[in-house]
């Protein structure tokens, strides 16, 4: 008899993620690439992003963390991990951790800190100010970056 993984599967962080059951301290950079990962299964990169605007502000306010100007739901962030995670094409969770464009600071080789946390690239996309990106988001209607 097998004794059962002490750590929930993918898809059991995106229902709890969707279901307002991830608590606060499990909301970490991988719960968010796997989130996304797992959204990505089932939509374009454009839809993901659509669904993940939506969802992280929901969640956000579930756990009590407030989608303000300076804190919460970051707008150039989620465009940007969405995109890397999308061209990542990883099959599993464990070669997408390993991509060096999904890392916890990954965004830091395109934007420097100010720029990156200002007001203005949480609120909408910002292009990068250091490096260009490896790929080109396109933009949808409202100005905001959907990715394909």
């Amino acid at each position: 008899m097998s004794t059962p993984s002490a750590d929930p599967s993918p898809e059991q962080i995106f229902d709890d993620f969707v279901n307002g059951r991830l608590a606060k301290d499990a909301w970490t950079h991988e719960a968010h690439l796997i989130t996304c990962w797992v959204a990505l299964q089932q939509r374009t990169p454009a839809e993901t992003l659509a669904f993940l605007r939506e969802a992280i502000q929901t969640h956000n306010c579930g756990i009590g963390i407030r989608n303000t100007d300076t804190s919460g739901y970051h707008e150039t962030l989620t465009v940007y991990y969405v995109t890397a995670v999308a061209q990542a094409a990883a099959s599993t969770l464990d070669e997408l951790f390993e991509v060096p464009s999904c890392g916890r600071k990954a965004a830091l080789d395109h934007w420097t800190r100010e720029v990156l946390f200002g007001t203005e690239a949480r609120l909408t996309w910002v292009e990068p100010d250091i490096a260009a990106l490896p790929w080109t988001p396109e933009f949808d209607s409202v100005g905001a970056a959907a990715t394909s």
